[in-house]
Parts: structure tokens; sequence; C-alpha cells
């Protein structure tokens, strides 16, 4: 799984240089158009990935294409306008939304669903983390494509091509607002707006006055590092409090938010904590382990502080991303809970 992570993020950025073509899925900075909701009977403009949505009514039939995306547009109230969701097989939904999706069709289960399946769900808007999730060499719909078929595609804020190394927290408050606008539920997603923004407001209170723990977060696949170095992945570990050993100032993460390390580069930075992503408990432990074993003396094993995150809850436009910098901020500062 965590190849796959950084296989499917490589893919999406790839596209940049030419060794992917993602047909203009993904572009700059996301934001909404001061276009009036679809209520009052004018056309929506969304300004997505460098490119102009229009909406001249609200999608009734909507797509998810991973389950941080569903999981979004289920706490949006829309279960009844879904027709799909994908991916299923990478996370669960959290508990209080799950039942819900219970009777929405499963058009994949650990990656995109192809362009064949996801155009017979018939759906007039599809919404996905990153820009990989619309590459035609992989067998997917592009977004050309989609274009063609009268859909509207919506890549994640973070998940932009160009956003995707500046990514920060914060920016799933642009996709929700943009998602209210979409389909005419403004109040709802002010309210989950102001729902995130609270939970990350008591999490800056709390660890106000904690001295800062330095912290990488990595990649683990057998005995190959990564390091994680710019977007949202570091601002969570921003906003959680911890200084992050590897930044996007360094040359390493200047194109990519993610880069290859050596067990050297690890002992000599010798954070007092690891942040690393897992998709199951056998990983978690195998990781925790490999890590023991390599660098007993890094400071962050010595204070047993290994903490294992979900890898899906660090993509992109995933209410998740709040979630980590809860985790964390408890984590690594415990007497501040």
């Amino acid at each position: 799984m965590m190849t796959r992570i950084l296989t499917r993020t490589f893919a999406a950025t790839a596209g940049a240089t030419g060794l992917v073509l993602l047909l203009g899925a993904c572009g700059t900075a996301v934001g909404a158009s001061p276009a009036q909701t679809s209520g009052s009977g004018a056309t929506v403009a969304i300004e997505n990935c460098g490119r102009t949505l229009e909406f001249a009514g609200v999608p009734t039939s909507a797509v998810g294409l991973s389950p941080s995306q569903t999981e979004l547009l289920l706490r949006l109230g829309l279960a009844d306008s879904l027709v799909g969701q994908a991916q299923v097989a990478t996370a669960d939904l959290p508990a209080d939304v799950a039942a819900q999706a219970s009777d929405i069709p499963v058009l994949s289960e650990d990656a995109p669903p192809t362009r064949e399946v996801l155009l017979s769900a018939e759906p007039d808007f599809v919404y996905s983390p990153t820009g990989y999730e619309f590459t035609a060499e992989q067998g997917f719909a592009s977004i050309a494509q989609l274009d063609q078929a009268g859909v509207n595609a919506y890549t994640a804020t973070g998940g932009c091509l160009e956003r995707r190394n500046a990514g920060t927290v914060d920016d799933i408050f642009t996709d929700i607002d943009n998602l209210g606008r979409i389909f005419d539920v403004p109040n709802d997603a002010t309210a989950l707006i102001d729902e995130g923004r609270a939970q990350l407001a008591a999490v800056e209170t709390a660890i106000a006055v904690e001295p800062r723990l330095s912290v990488a977060q990595l990649f683990v696949d057998g005995t190959s590092l990564s390091a994680i170095g710019a977007g949202v992945e570091y601002d969570m570990i921003l906003r959680a409090g911890g200084d992050n050993v590897y930044s996007p100032t360094d040359a390493a993460f200047a194109d990519f938010f993610a880069a290859s390390i050596s067990p050297e580069s690890l002992a000599a930075a010798n954070p007092e904590a690891i942040v690393f992503a897992v998709s199951t408990e056998e990983q978690a432990l195998e990781t925790e382990a490999y890590l023991r074993a390599t660098f007993p003396n890094l400071a962050a094993v010595q204070n047993d502080r290994l903490i294992a995150i979900s890898a899906s809850d660090v993509f992109p436009g995933t209410l998740g991303n709040i979630r980590v910098v809860q985790q964390l901020a408890a984590e690594l500062y415990p007497a501040a809970f």
C-alpha cells in the first residue's frame, strides 16, 4: 500500500514533466467564483485546478472516487445524490456515516474504476482526491473523456497538480464551500466548515505552551525509506505542533512532497517523534518493528514516540486530515489533553 500511495501521487505529479498525460486534470489553486448558488436559478461557476466548472443545475448523480470523498458528500447530506462509490477497500467509512453508503453501488475495490465502469453509472459529477483517478493511461476516464460525456470532474484542492506541494489542511474548507455551492447546500457546508475550524482551533489552544518536538514523517516500504517534506502531510505535522525535520525549503522536496532518504540521513536528523502512514494493523506492527530494530538509538525510538496514522487520512480533500491533526497533537503532547 505504501508503494501504491507514493506511485499514485507521483503519477499525478509526473504529468507536469510529460511522464504521464493527465489531460488537464490539475492546475493552479482552487476557489469558488462569486457566481450565484444554483438555488437562484443562475449557473454556478467553480474554479478547480485551473479549469472552470459550470453547473446549470444541482448534480443528481454523483460519484465519490475514494472513501474520503464519499464521506464528505455524505456529511453534506447528499446520500440520495450518490450513484457510485469507489476504492472502497482502501479505507472504511467512519461508523457514523457508513450505514448511509450501504445502498450506494460499489464501482471499484482497491483502485479507481475503469472508464467503462465509471461511465456506466451515468454520473453527472465525480469527486476525486487527486488527478491520478483521471489518468487515461491507467484505463481510467480522463478529464477530456468525462467532459465529452457531460460529466463535471472535481479534484480536491490539495490534490491539484500545482497545489500538491503547497497544500494545507485548510484546503478541505475550500472543497466543502465549493461543494456547498455546487449542490446548493450552503448551510450544511457552513456547519461542517465551522466544526472543522473549531476542532483545529481547539488543538492550537491546547498545545499553545507546549515545547515543540522534532518530527519526521516517513513512508516505510519494506526496508526502503521515504520522507515527507511538503504538501498537506507536512502541514498536518505543523498544525499538530510538530517541528518537521524535513521541509519544503530542502532541495529534495522542491518539486515533490516526498523523497527517498537513507538510514544514515534519518539517524543524523534524530527526530524526537516519527509519524508513518499505514493501511492495516499488521503493517503498523511491521513498520514499528523495523524502526525499533534499525534505529534503536533514535530519540523517537528511545522515547517511544512512533506514531501510526491512517494512510487514507493523509490524502488531500479528506476530513481525515483534521482527524490526523487531532491524533498527532494528542500523542505528541498527551499532557495537553
